[in-house]
């Protein structure tokens, strides 16, 4: 496997030229510089390269183990590299500074994200986790739970999980059966969950659960459930850990990929009851389970781009050294690399410019969440968090599908090699492949774009984004060189807003909008992808072509002049297909029998 390189460069092209750093203009982030961020975005890229990108081959082969007392062990090095992690202060550089984190903007904590992620996903899924803990238990927890517990998360010392599917519930979370008993202060947890990501380790002193549970008397359905925190360890009042908890790894799942993640079923109260601790309100605790969850969906879509990217680097550097066939004879007719081959050179641009456009998109959606948290003013805020609303969903499902093929098309530029495990490049597919299912499936993020995030606002945060998109296109139509890609982007933006009226439309329908919703939510949010990535590149165009007319000779920006012209004139018509998917209506599928 080829030694991973994070992106700085892009990343800094993102975050300088296409953001221009307007989080860091925000009220809280006086004393975030861009010198500051780059100095970051260098520390990070050597954690990523030099520490946790060794460990990924060796995470995949060796696994995680259970023992007989259900104790795990990570793959040898990760537990050293987690701690490198933590002791660095990676943990808290997007936490508030009156949490204990070091206040950098979200937009600079996801691009750390992406590093880590394509340096060793099955390692970085553990702090990945932790980060959406901190986030619910900030927001809902008491201020007991957040002073007893919160210190040690923002540190990264003890670390957190998500506890909600249960063999019965799986997307279905109203069948939750795991029982809460109220005791004194606390309650008794016992019941069992599955697929729980770094369930049980070595790397850390202590594990906090959130766990969905419901009491005795509580009503069936999502009203009933309630949010729980069960520790590892329980915690004396002096902050030293205590006995351990009745919660157990049973067993450790066998999958496809990311093998050095521990990914366990767990059970609690096998000796009388896990104590755990009421966080929030009683009955509201899918409600607060949400808030740990669109943190950890924004960030599943970074961590698909942060594959993406490895599986880039792990193509391009095999099609260089790769020696098959002769050039063509108007290119000299001399034995070459694969790289000379047009069809692969299509694969590999495919593959890098749709990588390019995630990353934009993603770190965009960043910046809006930086804005809805630290705008001074309320009406900016609330305007960025419909904006983030939207993009979520398709940061998440677009980003992971895109990973998923990209990942593909790298075995392909490899031929027989890829198929191979010596090589690595398989390994990045089956690690890539659990992306569209984490975190409520792809189909269920389309569901929520075409559905409740459209419908309630009659798409009104959408359509304020097309705006946006539209200004780019007439950018783009005042330069001659550019005025191609003006083209192509305003025809995309025709057919989604085209698509959105049908949705609308027909999703309104008091008899048949649930069957439309669900008929039209998944190519909607891969029309909405290929648009909304092929304005960024839009913009990325803007810039470098900027670059070039002020006389830069920097090959960074012919690169990516190249990137944007594959996204917008090749990729791009590619997604404006599922316009007419939608405009062919759903007879089809509502006829169809499944036997």
């Amino acid at each position: 496997m080829n030694v991973y390189a994070a992106p700085v460069r892009d990343l800094r092209f993102v975050l300088e030229e296409l953001l221009a750093h307007r989080s860091l203009s925000l009220p809280g982030f006086e004393e975030a510089t861009p010198d500051l961020v780059e100095a970051v975005l260098e520390e990070a890229a050597k954690l990523a390269g030099d520490v946790w990108g060794p460990l990924n081959k060796i995470g995949d082969q060796q696994g995680a183990k259970r023992h007989t007392d259900g104790s795990v062990t990570t793959p040898e090095g990760f537990a050293a590299a987690y701690q490198a992690y933590v002791e660095g202060g990676w943990n808290g550089i997007g936490v508030s500074e009156s949490l204990g984190g070091q206040n950098l903007p979200e937009v600079v904590a996801s691009a750390v994200q992406e590093m880590l992620h394509g340096a060793n996903m099955a390692l970085g899924l553990c702090p990945m986790l932790t980060a959406g803990a901190i986030e619910a238990l900030a927001h809902h927890g008491s201020d007991a739970l957040k002073a007893t517990y919160l210190p040690k998360l923002v540190e990264g010392t003890w670390t957190g999980t998500m506890n909600l599917t249960e063999s019965q519930a799986g997307s279905d979370l109203s069948q939750v059966r795991t029982r809460a008993v109220p005791e004194n202060d606390h309650y008794r947890i016992s019941g069992q969950k599955i697929y729980i990501t770094w369930g049980e380790h070595d790397a850390a002193e202590n594990i906090i659960h959130l766990v969905l549970a419901r009491k005795p008397d509580a009503p069936t359905g999502n009203k009933g459930i309630s949010l729980f925190l069960v520790p590892k360890f329980l915690v004396n009042e002096d902050g030293s850990l205590g006995e351990r908890n009745d919660v157990t790894c049973a067993s450790i799942e066998h999958k496809l990929g990311i093998h050095g993640s521990p990914t366990c079923t767990l059970s609690f109260g096998e000796n009388g009851g896990a104590i755990g601790y009421l966080v929030g309100e009683e009955g509201r605790g899918l409600n607060h389970m949400f808030t740990m969850m669109n943190e950890a969906r924004h960030k599943v879509g970074i961590q698909g781009i942060g594959v993406a990217e490895r599986a880039c680097q792990h193509a391009f550097a095999y099609a260089l050294e790769r020696r098959q066939g002769r050039s063509p004879k108007t290119r000299g007719g001399a034995e070459c690399t694969i790289s000379d081959h047009l069809d692969v050179r299509r694969m590999l641009l495919s593959m890098r410019s749709r990588t390019d456009a995630l990353r934009a998109l993603a770190l965009y959606c960043a910046a809006e969440l930086d804005t809805a948290r630290h705008a001074e003013n309320d009406n900016a805020r609330q305007t960025a968090q419909a904006r983030a609303d939207i993009l979520i969903p398709v940061i998440k499902s677009f980003s992971t599908d895109q990973a998923v093929d990209i990942a593909s098309m790298g075995i392909q530029v490899h031929g027989g090699m890829g198929y191979v495990e010596e090589t690595g490049a398989a390994q990045l597919l089956r690690d890539a492949r659990i992306a569209p299912i984490y975190e409520g499936t792809n189909g269920i993020q389309a569901l929520d774009l075409a559905g409740r995030k459209l419908q309630r606002d009659n798409g009104d945060a959408l359509t304020a984004l097309l705006d946006d998109v539209t200004a780019t296109v007439e950018q783009l139509n005042t330069d001659p060189a550019l005025k191609a890609l003006g083209h192509s982007l305003a025809a995309g933006l025709e057919d989604l807003k085209a698509a959105q009226a049908i949705v609308l439309e027909q999703g309104s329908d008091p008899e048949k909008g649930a069957d439309a919703v669900q008929a039209y939510a998944t190519p909607f949010l891969n029309l909405a992808g290929h648009v909304l990535c092929a304005w960024q590149m839009g913009q990325a165009a803007l810039s470098a072509q900027a670059a070039l007319n002020n006389g830069s000779d920097d090959p960074f920006y012919t690169a990516k002049m190249r990137s944007a012209e594959f996204a917008i004139t090749q990729w791009l018509p590619v997604g404006r297909a599922q316009r007419a998917v939608i405009e062919a209506g759903m007879q089809c599928l509502s006829e169809f029998e499944v036997h």
